[in-house]
């Protein structure tokens, strides 16, 4: 596995003062006193409440880094809707030794739109992806498998969203794999499957900020472990409280 001098990129630094006074990202509890934030290790997790700002900070780092906002690789140029935020601007990265040549940004949200622009994209040469023609978790699958490399950064919003419990242990073994020979992975997630992946950083949104934190520690595991070493009490409490 790669060292932290050849992180592509080791952390970032946020310029408030690049930031509009009376911008959104001003009241977001986990970033409005973020001043910079350290990568320690190839696979970095997002983990946190919906809301709490998790894919902000990645779709700025995407940007910043020279990806399409809405996913893809960096020769991607497109905008389907134009909602990214102005946090790119105001970002600048600690790099590492490596000179950057290739990465993947995959958003789960905006991936359909990846995915026509991608069959556009191949009629100018190549071999077309084909996307379209598989299920939602079948092209999350093929993507990884085709384009994830020993030699790249991978920016990954949510990638569980279109995958069942075997594929997300498909996708985990796949980002194990790659960062062994030297990628870098920085990736959003609420799945305690992918959450798992021994060694990773698993950094917290909270209201009060961006911490460190064990995989026990996460809101994934603890709720999902609840639920499933005591399902009927869980639904029992729960069914109860939403009367009261």
């Amino acid at each position: 596995m790669i060292t932290l001098q050849d992180l592509f990129i080791r952390g970032l630094e946020i310029d408030w003062g690049k930031i509009e006074a009376d911008s959104y990202l001003r009241h977001i509890g986990s970033l409005q006193n973020l001043q910079e934030l350290s990568f320690s290790c190839p696979v970095t997790f997002f983990a946190g409440e919906n809301g709490s700002g998790k894919s902000t900070l990645l779709e700025g780092l995407a940007a910043a880094a020279g990806f399409n906002p809405e996913g893809g690789t960096r020769n991607y140029a497109f905008s389907t809707r134009d909602t990214h935020s102005e946090l790119y601007r105001a970002m600048r990265f600690v790099r590492g030794i490596r000179r950057l040549s290739y990465g993947y940004f995959l958003r789960a949200e905006s991936f359909y739109n990846v995915a026509t622009k991608e069959e556009e994209y191949s009629r100018y040469g190549g071999t077309p992806a084909r996307f379209h023609e598989k299920s939602h978790g079948e092209s999350f699958l093929a993507l990884a498998r085709d384009s994830f490399g020993k030699d790249g950064l991978y920016l990954l919003d949510e990638p569980e969203a279109a995958l069942s419990a075997q594929g997300q242990l498909s996708l985990l073994l796949r980002i194990h794999d790659c960062a062994e020979e030297g990628a870098q992975f920085v990736i959003a997630t609420h799945s305690p499957i992918l959450l798992s992946l021994p060694g990773a950083q698993i950094l917290n949104f909270t209201k009060e900020g961006i911490a460190p934190c064990a995989y026990e520690e996460t809101e994934s595991f603890r709720i999902y472990g609840m639920f499933l070493k005591n399902r009927e009490q869980f639904l029992k409490y729960l069914f109860e409280e939403e009367q009261n």
